[in-house]
């Protein structure tokens, strides 16, 4: 597949932003970070600029229903090449333009073993105080292909973690973001090897295993 050059999109902090940099530098996947989309002015354009990587914020019209500007991300990102996105905390709805440009080359993190807990709404901590009230033992965190539905592409890499009875949604959530940082890079490896889709299901080619 030869996809070496990834773009990140993220709205906050940039926790999995860091951790996937990380496991760029440290040889774990071999997609170099070399663009940042943000959908608000948060911290994690600074950090990304700290690192060298081209930064932007776009707003809203790139994520509305009609997704006016969508055409003008788009362009940014073949200007820079981007084989790949990653979904790193972002929380808007991607446009059918740049879902369909990047088909089975951009992934999502999920704070949930889908499809548990997933779907429009289920975010963050919403996610963390369902499988709370639900009683869960297990939670984890789920790195997914991108079609046009929330959380409903096909699954690329599971990590499972134990959770405590004592547990509320806050030491559910630190728990789990702990697996994010951990699996979403062995995703981005399986990804950059090459993957194909049979019946729903995400097979990596034989070379890449």
């Amino acid at each position: 597949m030869g996809l070496r050059r990834l773009a990140l999109f993220a709205s906050g902090g940039g926790s999995n932003f860091e951790a996937i940099l990380r496991g760029w530098q440290e040889g774990i996947h071999p997609l170099e970070p070399v663009a940042l989309v943000a959908d608000r002015r948060a911290p994690v354009l600074d950090k990304a600029r700290d690192a060298g990587i081209e930064a932007r914020f776009f707003g809203k019209s790139c994520w509305s229903q009609e997704a006016p500007g969508a055409p003008e991300l788009l362009h940014w990102l073949q200007e820079l090449h981007v084989d790949a996105v990653a979904l790193a905390g972002f929380l808007r709805k991607v446009p059918p333009l740049l879902v369909e440009a990047y088909r089975g080359r951009m992934v999502n993190i999920h704070p949930a073993l889908l499809p548990s807990f997933g779907g429009a709404g289920m975010y963050g901590h919403f996610v963390h105080e369902a499988v709370w009230k639900a009683g869960c033992r297990v939670s984890g965190a789920t790195v997914h292909l991108v079609d046009e539905v929330y959380d409903r592409g096909p699954i690329l890499l599971q990590e499972a973690v134990a959770l405590q009875a004592e547990d509320g949604p806050e030491a559910i959530a630190a728990r789990v973001l702990e697996a994010e940082h951990r699996v979403y890079s062995q995703a981005l490896a399986l990804l950059a090897g090459g993957v194909i889709i049979q019946e729903g299901r995400v097979i990596p080619c034989p070379e890449s295993r």
